[in-house]
């Protein structure tokens, strides 16, 4: 009997990782545009897809995103009405709580200053206040945020969370709801932003936002973190902050526009790290894996897990 079939739809990435292990259970794969038979196609793995992948499969029964984000995929021209699959999985969410943990610890340990000096071959200590002086907020506490905060509670950083709706993290504050925002960001002294990128949530790292964290910490002012979606942060207002101090420093792994261009005045800034959306970057050896597990459960009659809610776009 031939197994139902699979399209990968990734975009620039390369798809051959991502077909292999299907390919190695004996199961039908076509790589887009070259769908074959639309018919035999059951399940879709896409990543940067366009809406005509989604177009005219009449026996398509869920699309699997490569990626942590499901935006990429929600709101397409053409998306059937079928379930969409969010990727959870231990090695991208481990993978972006290194990102997040150095980039914190990086501010807090004024690495980019000692760095500053060595190139200028300056030998001066710098004040360093403990770790359980310094408020960390963390925005959108998914899978990748709650772990991200545990381990900087862990390493003694005053930890608060902030989503959506309410959640509870042991020895960790949350706030919940728009209502809560300014509270949350005035207890903040490194904000983190791990948000999906809704309609609600689209340019949400901006000049307002900014304005309302922390002025009374112990590194002297306040610092962005954003792993999240380049679509939430409104760069021109992040610079602006950067360059009036209202920001101390900031690190940066998504943009408005990627590859972020050689024009854009962030890459000058020293206070600034770049890094070129590889937070948490999917492997596809281990996520390939996941999915076909969970597709072989679903086909032996088990629910789909990782759902994604389409009217909250995450």
């Amino acid at each position: 009997m031939t197994l139902p079939g699979i399209l990968v739809a990734c975009g620039h990435w390369d798809p051959e990782p991502w077909a292999a292990p299907f390919r190695a259970a004996g199961r039908p794969v076509a790589i887009w545009p070259d769908v074959g038979d639309p018919a035999a196609i059951r399940y879709v793995l896409a990543w940067g897809a366009s809406s005509a992948v989604f177009a005219d499969l009449p026996n398509l029964a869920a699309i699997f995103s490569l990626g942590a984000g499901v935006d990429h995929i929600v709101g397409k021209a053409e998306l059937p009405d079928l379930p969409i699959v969010r990727v959870v999985d231990p090695d991208l969410t481990m993978r972006m709580t290194e990102w997040v943990v150095l980039q914190v610890l990086l501010h807090h340990r004024r690495q980019l200053a000692y760095l500053g000096q060595q190139q200028d071959r300056v030998w001066r200590e710098l004040p360093q206040p403990p770790a359980s002086a310094v408020r960390v907020g963390i925005m959108g506490l998914g899978e990748l945020g709650q772990a991200s905060a545990k381990v900087l509670a862990s390493l003694g950083f005053e930890v608060a969370g902030w989503s959506r709706t309410p959640k509870t993290l042991p020895g960790i504050s949350t706030f919940a709801g728009a209502d809560t925002l300014p509270a949350f960001l005035a207890r903040t002294d490194i904000l983190v932003v791990l948000l999906p990128l809704t309609d609600a949530t689209r340019g949400i790292i901006d000049a307002k936002l900014l304005a309302g964290l922390a002025r009374d910490g112990a590194l002297g002012g306040p610092v962005l973190i954003n792993g999240g979606r380049g679509g939430l942060q409104v760069e021109a207002d992040i610079l602006a902050a950067i360059d009036a101090g209202t920001l101390i420093g900031a690190s940066l792994d998504v943009f408005e526009q990627e590859p972020l261009p050689a024009t854009s005045p962030l890459w000058s800034r020293r206070n600034i790290v770049i890094t070129p959306h590889v937070a948490a970057t999917s492997d596809a050896d281990v996520l390939a894996a996941g999915i076909q597990r969970a597709i072989e459960d679903f086909e032996a009659g088990k629910p789909l897990e990782n759902l994604v809610d389409v009217e909250r776009g995450y």
